[in-house]
């Protein structure tokens, strides 16, 4: 008992719960995209039946609407904790390990989305824990992955290397044959002309992690693969990275399909990072030192505008530049809408009036909701943040 209540459990514990409350809040205060309407209507993919579940026993609203993609972030984090138990020397790093994964901007986002990138993270460290507790390869949660999401091709593809390293046929066999499986019933999500995209893809991985750590998390793998024992989170990342790379040289990828099992590998990072500042005498420690706290720094930054991003609409001109634009505007208009006693009209935005229609407004030629320029001191409807106006709509009856 003594041994699971220490400062570190502790510490965890109350990371653990912060993130809780800081994603109920954040959810809370989104609105519901186009897209993800278009997802729980239609139940498009695992994440869309997903969606459903809370929403059928509680209600449409918009907190359990991403209340399992939240779960499933907070189990992950637990995995990652749990995972880590061997792979560090000292139980702060596994704190610290597991304080990255949860702060970092990419899997924050995916935990407030409607998407399948969250669920995958989960069911690979979920993979990984058994493998590590039972020391033998789970085939039938392999088998399973084949239904939730076509990005697991690439998760069988890295298994099938870590097979050659170990040498053990079975695994090579198996993942082998569901990579073709998997190929053949999906594919893979590429898309645009054929031309570069390489910097694009660097951009949004830089995103995903920060930058600075991103760029950090590159050399380590790099440096991990020729100077260390090559672990099977290594192959994870190496194969998602490379693939999405040398592909990204001449076509669109979708990120979300590759960085699940990028991100998982952020244990590799940290050991490396911690060994090299250890092995050195405390006078030769100062640049690894200032390097880990600019980029815990720059992590940090990143998370807290994450976290506040609302109030960036009072530096941004354009309310639509605004990175998140797509998740705001429809929730506080529709409780306009019905201030007004309006609960039906149309719009000249077909997917406004989706997202429109998540909230109870139903979709009728009575009335016409039109957008107005933000100068219009005429129009009928203005949203508000903090005081700085991002959208303004007239009401026409017709």
């Amino acid at each position: 008992m003594t041994q699971l209540i220490n400062k570190y459990n502790i510490t965890f514990a109350l990371m653990f719960v912060f993130h809780l409350v800081t994603l109920l809040f954040m959810a809370n205060d989104f609105s519901v995209s186009f897209k993800e309407v278009q997802i729980f209507n239609h139940q498009i993919g695992f994440s869309g039946v997903v969606s459903n579940i809370f929403p059928y026993f509680f209600g449409k609203n918009i907190i359990f609407l991403k209340l399992p993609f939240i779960i499933f972030y907070l189990l992950s984090s637990i995995l990652i904790y749990l995972l880590t138990k061997d792979y560090f020397r000292y139980q702060k790093d596994r704190v610290m390990a597991a304080g990255i994964f949860m702060i970092l901007p990419g899997v924050n986002s995916a935990a407030l989305l409607i998407n399948e990138s969250i669920i995958v993270i989960f069911c690979t460290l979920l993979y990984l824990y058994i493998y590590k507790t039972r020391c033998k390869h789970n085939y039938f949660l392999l088998f399973v992955f084949l239904f939730i999401d076509n990005s697991f091709a690439i998760f069988y593809l890295a298994l099938f290397f870590y097979s050659l390293k170990t040498k053990d046929n079975v695994l090579l066999f198996v993942s082998l044959l569901f990579f073709a499986i998997s190929m053949s019933l999906y594919g893979f999500d590429i898309g645009g002309r054929p031309r570069g995209y390489f910097a694009d893809t660097i951009g949004i991985y830089a995103s995903i992690f920060s930058p600075l750590l991103f760029l950090y998390f590159f050399y380590a793998i790099y440096r991990f693969g020729i100077k260390y024992e090559r672990d099977i989170f290594w192959y994870l990342a190496i194969t998602a990275l490379l693939f999405s790379l040398i592909v990204s040289l001449r076509q669109k990828v979708y990120i979300e399909d590759f960085a699940p099992f990028v991100v998982v590998a952020i244990p590799v990072m940290l050991k490396l990072f911690l060994h090299s500042v250890r092995v050195r005498l405390s006078e030769h420690k100062g640049n690894y030192m200032l390097l880990g706290y600019l980029i815990a720094f720059v992590l940090i930054l990143n998370f807290v505008v994450f976290v506040f991003n609302k109030s960036l609409y009072l530096v941004i001109e354009n309310p639509k530049k605004h990175f998140a634009y797509d998740y705001y505007v429809a929730k506080e208009l529709a409780d306009k809408l019905k201030e007004l006693n309006i609960v039906s009209l149309e719009t000249t935005n077909s997917e406004l009036q989706t997202r429109l229609q998540f909230y109870g407004i139903s979709k009728n030629n009575n009335y016409r909701l039109i957008e107005s320029d933000l100068k219009s001191i005429t129009a009928e409807i203005s949203i508000d943040y903090f005081g700085k106006t991002v959208a303004k709509y007239d009401i026409v009856k017709n």
